[in-house]
């Protein structure tokens, strides 16, 4: 278990207090893409049993949707949960929820253009938000949109030394709103990475091609210098892939529900 910052034992998950607010039912087809997506990162080795993915209320600009604390290989509709921006939600009844539910929820709020978010551990992303001498950046047209450079959320510059490197509160959250900016991926130093996209198809793309990206970078620097994609290079590759991310979407999810 992870050690916060006054030294005991913290955890991965709290059970929160309902807000008094009434809850919105959302298109129940949301709730099924959702599922699959929790789905789909597991199976493309995006997260495992830590990590989490969510979508903005269809209904709602203000609220988003983002299962219960659990494995997202487990998800099914039934674990998932309505929150409002400030991380309550709305009608856990006492289940568990991610206590990094704050990543999502303060990211909603100054960023209107988004519509997903997926949180993960993805194991090749980490080198590169602790070590200065190599920045993520985009190695091939699939990961166009990664850019010319990540921006790298440093927690000890809003929690001190000493913390558990997790986003427990709405000022963490804002902190790594505010680091992300207006990029579609943010580092976390020693954690992992934040990925953001304006459907959650889209943001499930990101979420598998930044830890493909990430893999190939390390294997091209070891080789010598790289020739990275540059800026409009990204940008234009971005732009053609977004058009053909359905392909992707309807393949993973035919492998997740045993169609293949």
């Amino acid at each position: 278990m992870p050690v916060s910052s006054h030294g005991d034992t913290a955890p991965v998950s709290t059970v929160a207090t309902d807000t008094k607010a009434d809850a919105i039912a959302p298109d129940p087809r949301l709730v099924a893409d959702l599922v699959t997506a929790n789905h789909i990162l597991f199976d493309q080795h995006v997260v495992d049993a830590f990590g989490h993915v969510s979508v903005r209320h269809d209904k709602r600009l203000d609220r988003f949707l983002l299962a219960r604390s659990m494995a997202p290989a487990l998800v099914t509709a039934a674990d998932i949960l309505e929150f409002d921006l400030d991380g309550n939600p709305l009608a856990a009844a006492g289940r568990p929820v991610y206590l990094e539910r704050f990543i999502h929820g303060e990211i909603y709020r100054v960023r209107p253009d988004v519509v997903a978010i997926v949180h993960s551990h993805s194991h090749a992303v980490i080198p590169f938000g602790v070590v200065r001498s190599h920045k993520l950046q985009a190695i091939f047209h699939m990961s166009g949109f990664v850019g010319t450079e990540t921006p790298i959320f440093e927690i000890r510059e809003c929690a001190g030394d000493g913390s558990d490197l997790l986003v427990r509160n709405r000022e963490l959250g804002a902190s790594l709103a505010k680091a992300l900016g207006p990029k579609s991926v943010v580092l976390m130093r020693g954690h992992g990475v934040t990925v953001t996209a304006s459907t959650l198809q889209e943001a499930v793309y990101r979420g598998v091609y930044v830890d493909v990206n990430a893999r190939l970078q390390l294997e091209a620097i070891g080789l010598g210098a790289v020739n990275y994609l540059t800026e409009l290079e990204g940008r234009a590759a971005a732009a053609a892939n977004a058009s053909q991310i359905g392909r992707a979407w309807e393949l993973w999810k035919m492998k997740v529900e045993g169609k293949l």
